[in-house]
C-alpha cells in the first residue's frame, strides 16, 4: 500500500483583522512570531498548498493520507474550517485519511475544552478496535488492506504558556498501544504509528526538553523493527531514520506547506513490512 504523509500545514487566518480581545493573551503573544518571526508570510499560501497535496494523493494513486498534526496556526475555528475544506473529499473518509492534532491545534484551553479539533476531524478518530482506547479516542487503529494498519496517538497537550511545546503520550495510551500491536489481527501487518511530536530529531538525537516527545524511549519499547514506522511532525525538517532492532522507521514530514520547504513523504508497505519512502514536493516533484 502507499501512504502519503504530510504534517504541520499551519493554515493561518489573517490575524491583523481579528480584535485582540478575541485572540486572547496566548495568541496575542504569538503575534510576534507571526510578524517578526516571519511565520505569517511563510504560511500565506498554506491552504492552497494543502489542496495541492490532497490532489497528489490521487495522482500518486496513494491509498491513504496521513496528517500528523498542526493543521492550524493557533487553533482558530476559521483555520480548522479552511484546513478541512482544502483536504476535500479525502477528509470525509476514514479509510482514506488519518488526522491527529498537534500542539498548535490545542493552543488554548478554550480550543481544547470546546473540542474544536474534534468538531472538524472527530469522525477520523474512529477505531476498528475500540477496546484498546485508553484516553478518549486514543489509541485508535484503522485496518487497511490485507497487510497494513494505521494507529493514531495523542501527544499534543495544552501548553502551560507559549514556548512550552513538548509532548507526552502517557502510560495509558502506551499500555493500549502495547495490547493493540499484540492483537492477532495486527500480527502480520505493517503498522504506521502516527504521533505529532518527534521521538528523535533529524540528527537521531532526543529533542530539547521543552520541545520533544518526553516518552520516546517508552514508545520504542512497544514498536521497533521494520514492521513498524512512526510518522510525526513538529520539527520542521523532513527526514527518515531507517528501522533498527531498537526502534521503528521514523518519518519526519517537516512542515509540508512552509514556503520554500513544501513537501511530503510517499511511504510504501508490502507483505507486512514498511519498505521505505520517497520525498516529493507538491505537484509530484521528487526531491533528492
Amino acid at each position: 500500500m502507499r501512504f502519503l504523509h504530510c504534517s504541520d500545514v499551519h493554515v493561518t487566518a489573517n490575524y491583523r483583522e481579528i480584535p485582540l480581545r478575541r485572540l486572547g493573551w496566548r495568541r496575542g503573544l504569538a503575534l510576534f512570531e507571526l510578524s517578526l518571526g516571519g511565520r505569517s508570510a511563510a504560511y500565506q499560501g498554506a491552504g492552497d498548498t494543502l489542496a495541492a497535496i490532497a490532489s497528489d494523493v490521487e495522482h500518486h494513486r496513494a491509498d491513504h493520507l496521513v496528517v500528523s498534526g498542526d493543521l492550524t496556526a493557533y487553533a482558530l475555528d476559521e483555520e480548522f474550517r479552511r484546513a478541512r475544506e482544502k483536504l476535500g473529499a479525502l477528509a470525509e473518509d476514514p479509510l482514506r485519511c488519518t488526522v491527529i492534532p498537534g500542539n498548535h491545534d490545542v493552543y488554548t484551553p478554550n480550543a481544547h475544552r470546546s473540542r474544536r479539533f474534534e468538531r472538524y476531524f472527530g469522525h477520523l478518530l474512529e477505531s476498528d478496535l475500540p477496546e484498546y482506547r485508553r484516553e478518549g479516542a486514543f489509541p485508535f487503529v484503522r485496518l487497511l488492506g490485507d497487510d497494513s494498519a494505521v494507529v493514531g496517538l495523542l501527544s499534543a497537550r495544552v501548553p502551560l504558556m507559549p514556548g512550552f511545546s513538548f509532548g507526552t503520550i502517557g502510560r495509558a495510551q502506551l499500555s493500549g498501544l502495547e495490547a493493540l500491536v499484540a492483537d492477532a489481527r495486527l500480527r502480520h501487518r505493517a503498522v504506521l504509528v502516527v504521533v505529532h511530536h518527534a521521538p528523535l530529531t533529524h540528527l537521531a538525537l532526543p529533542d530539547k526538553r521543552l520541545h520533544g516527545l518526553t516518552d520516546a524511549r517508552e514508545l520504542f519499547r512497544v514498536v521497533r523493527g521494520p514492521r513498524f514506522a512512526v510518522l510525526h511532525g513538529h520539527i520542521h525538517r523532513r527526514y527518515h531514520h531507517p528501522a533498527t532492532s531498537e526502534r521503528p522507521h521514523l518519518f519526519g514530514a517537516g512542515s509540508s506547506t512552509q514556503a520554500g520547504r513544501e513537501g511530503y513523504w510517499l511511504i510504501e508497505t508490502r507483505d507486512g513490512l514498511v519498505r521505505g519512502g520517497e520525498m516529493y514536493q507538491p505537484g509530484l516533484v521528487p526531491t533528492a
